[in-house]
């Protein structure tokens, strides 16, 4: 049976790096790997990302949002059929950052996918200075973490360890806001991204999952995505525009703002309200998407 891993975690967590870095260890290790990238929106821009690891040895599909629930669970399991019939031995999912992670193991509960898939690991990636959160979206971030086999903190090198046991603690507290058993602290791994190891990989490789429960509340409905195409901006211009729209109250709680950009040659963007990175790549196209709460189109158009 073909192993299945959920690499999970809320919005600008650092899926997406976190997935570059263990598809490198597995391919390394001798795994021919299928990654299947299940976006939040109409358009999915985290795919790109992960191009420049396709090969012979590795494959990126995609499941973009956009439309109802019924027909997004539809396409997800269409696509890990595609997969499962694949020559792939391992599998990697990385849902959006609002993703019910119910829906991941029902699916895999259902036939013929419960005869071709093992759940190997579910791992959680989570900012080291976590930022405030809705009661909505802690709920989110808990209902991601709690059947981890392995939390593991991002931005971890610019965190001090007052923010990361902060970081930790929350997690705890959100546990028991909301019914759940489990508790976090020696199975959060804190350290830099840089400083794993391929034993931390093996480690995280072969964390399983748990089964805790919790009460459950999912509701994804206050959730939006706006998106902006062929729009032209400098690097100095976009970070201007990112600051003003996570300030502007009026544009609702913005968590992520995230896309490409030309500004000799192509850029990435990827922003919280923390932090606003930008990095060269080699491809992309000019689109722009701003995910949140209760988000107001009108106010954020201004900006673009």
């Amino acid at each position: 049976m073909k192993q299945i891993d959920l690499i999970t975690g809320f919005l600008g967590a650092g899926k997406t790096t976190f997935i570059r870095r263990y598809t490198d260890f597995l391919l390394r290790r001798g795994s021919r790997v299928g990654i299947l990238e299940n976006d939040y929106g109409a358009v999915n821009v985290d795919v790109m990302l992960l191009q420049d690891l396709e090969g012979e040895s590795c494959g990126v599909e995609a499941v973009a949002g956009g439309c109802c629930a019924d027909c997004h669970r539809r396409r997800f399991k269409t696509k890990l059929i595609a997969l499962g019939m694949s020559d792939y031995d391992r599998v990697l999912i990385e849902p959006s950052g609002i993703f019910d992670v119910d829906e991941f193991f029902d699916s895999l509960c259902e036939p013929p996918l419960d005869s071709w898939y093992q759940i190997g690991s579910v791992i959680a990636v989570v900012d080291a200075n976590l930022g405030e959160l809705s009661e909505q979206s802690e709920y989110i971030l808990l209902s991601q973490v709690a059947g981890a086999g392995r939390v593991v903190l991002s931005k971890s090198q610019n965190a001090t360890p007052e923010q990361i046991q902060n970081t930790i603690s929350r997690l705890n507290r959100a546990a028991e806001r909301f019914g759940c058993a489990r508790r976090f602290g020696a199975d959060v791994i804190t350290k830099p991204w840089d400083e794993l190891t391929d034993a931390d990989f093996e480690e995280i490789l072969g964390s399983g999952y748990r089964s805790e429960s919790f009460v459950k509340r999912l509701d994804t409905e206050g959730y939006q995505s706006v998106y902006f195409m062929e729009r032209s901006f400098t690097e100095d211009v976009l970070r201007d525009k990112v600051e003003k729209i996570f300030a502007d109250k009026s544009c609702g709680n913005v968590f992520r703002i995230k896309g490409f950009f030309s500004d000799s040659g192509w850029k990435e963007l990827n922003a919280t309200r923390e932090e606003t990175s930008v990095t060269p790549i080699k491809n992309g196209q000019e689109i722009i998407i701003v995910i949140g709460e209760e988000l107001h189109e009108e106010a954020i158009n201004k900006y673009f």
